[in-house]
């Protein structure tokens, strides 16, 4: 099959690479790019530990061609921290220990930012239910929802 040229931002940062047309996002991150923070958990768009932000949104990026985010602006959890210095939401994640293998804790912090984007003071029955798409084997999430809570907190601050 023959390659694609792919142009895109990620983090900030014009890339352009070649792909095959069938490329899923998350794999032109992982392996084209070696952004290995964007993780791939069930391959059938269940889990969420591979959501990134496409032009602001959450998307899984298992479940989109590279193709098609031609032009567009990616960003990973490896962009959300800002000169050294974690994102809120990464920080919170830490503070309230809402991770225990961390497997998934990318694509639920990717998923909170959205989720505090277009609810600014969530509550935990927000939390949860927005954040049902994104699955956790090792915790309760009870620790998640704090964090997510908190990471609101510290984002409108």
């Amino acid at each position: 099959m023959s390659s694609i040229t792919i142009s895109m931002s990620v983090n900030g940062k014009a890339v352009t690479a070649a792909a095959e047309p069938r490329t899923l996002l998350v794999e032109f991150l992982r392996e084209t790019l070696k952004l290995t923070g964007t993780h791939v958990g069930c391959d059938t768009s269940q889990c969420g530990a591979c959501v990134v932000h496409v032009d602001g949104k959450s998307v899984k990026s298992c479940t989109m061609l590279a193709a098609t985010a031609e032009g567009a602006a990616i960003t990973t959890i490896e962009g959300l921290a800002k000169d050294g210095e974690l994102h809120p939401m990464q920080a919170a994640f830490r503070e309230h220990h809402g991770l225990q293998c961390g497997f998934c804790t990318p694509g639920m912090v990717m998923s909170a930012v959205d989720l505090v984007s277009r609810h600014p003071n969530p509550d935990e029955h927000t939390v949860r239910e927005q954040l049902e798409g994104n699955i956790c084997r090792c915790t309760g999430y009870h620790n998640i929802v704090k964090a997510v809570i908190a990471g609101a907190a510290a984002m409108r601050s």
